[in-house]
């Protein structure tokens, strides 16, 4: 039986209520997935009846999915960040907006007009070092990640994205693939979560993979890590640029200094959280 795109939407932001904060758009997302159109359309014709069964039965399995709290991203089989439309799925971080603040502060760095050479840890799907390869022709990028599946995505991405030849992507734990090399910047979004931490979204701990999420008991230890070892892959005067938790500011602040870096700062994501933090390391 037919059934309008309203009352299909109805549905299905009902079905995700529990699971998102935003069921509606998500739903919209999901429904136009299923019948190959975009949002836009769906908005404009709401009185448009589906007779199209096959559709209506693989938006009722996104949606179900979805309540199971499998992020949409990887019923989608993608996710936008920084105007790039990045191949992502199990095994492989779903990029957050909050990130580009990494990508701001990383650009802020990178003179367009210079050749750099730029590594980013824990690459994930690739979203940071594209972003800057994209933004940056002249840079060459260097994304490293332990895990196959990240590798393997962030390779594909920039090969769909025809950045290929200034993305270079190497399998490895942090600086490992990169011994004996210098950079004029590195960029991180590492696993910055504690292990206990209760915030954390039930879909997000069971769906997403927890190497890229969880870095210990306090949360620091990638951090830590990355602090400590950036100095030996730095040229004099290079910059540091990670994301960390909402409540870490402080501590990563103090990894930074003792680690000698200068011009230390912290800056604030859209909801006025403090997200990223820079350092120059000393000539």
């Amino acid at each position: 039986m037919a059934t309008e795109i309203r009352a299909l939407l109805d549905e299905g932001a009902a079905k995700l209520a529990r699971v998102s904060d935003q069921p509606r758009r998500e739903a919209e997302v999901l429904l136009g997935a299923a019948l190959g159109r975009n949002r836009a359309w769906l908005l404009a014709n709401p009185d448009e009846r589906v007779l199209d069964c096959e559709a209506t039965d693989r938006y009722e399995a996104l949606l179900t999915r979805r309540s199971h709290g499998e992020p949409v991203a990887y019923l989608l089989g993608e996710k936008e960040f920084w105007s790039l439309t990045l191949r992502v799925g199990p095994g492989v971080l779903v990029p957050r907006p909050e990130t580009e603040l990494v990508v701001e502060r990383a650009l802020a760095h990178l003179p367009a007009e210079r050749e750099l050479e730029v590594l980013d840890l824990a690459s994930g799907s690739g979203a940071i070092a594209l972003a800057i390869a994209s933004e940056r022709p002249r840079c060459r990028v260097v994304a490293t990640d332990l895990a196959a599946a990240a590798v393997e995505a962030t390779r594909e991405n920039a090969l769909r994205l025809e950045l290929g030849n200034r993305v270079t992507v190497l399998q490895g734990t942090w600086f490992e693939p990169v011994a004996g090399r210098s950079f004029d910047l590195i960029a991180s979004n590492p696993p910055y979560i504690a292990a206990n931490d209760a915030r954390v979204e039930p879909g997000v701990r069971r769906f997403e993979p927890a190497e890229a999420l969880f870095s210990g008991p306090t949360g620091l230890e990638a951090l830590q890590v990355i602090a400590a070892g950036a100095p030996l892959h730095l040229r004099p005067g290079g910059w540091l640029v990670v994301e960390h938790g909402d409540t870490q500011g402080a501590a990563v602040r103090a990894l930074f200094t003792a680690a000698g870096f200068d011009d230390v700062r912290t800056f604030r994501d859209l909801s006025g959280l403090e997200r990223c933090t820079e350092g120059r390391l000393r000539d």
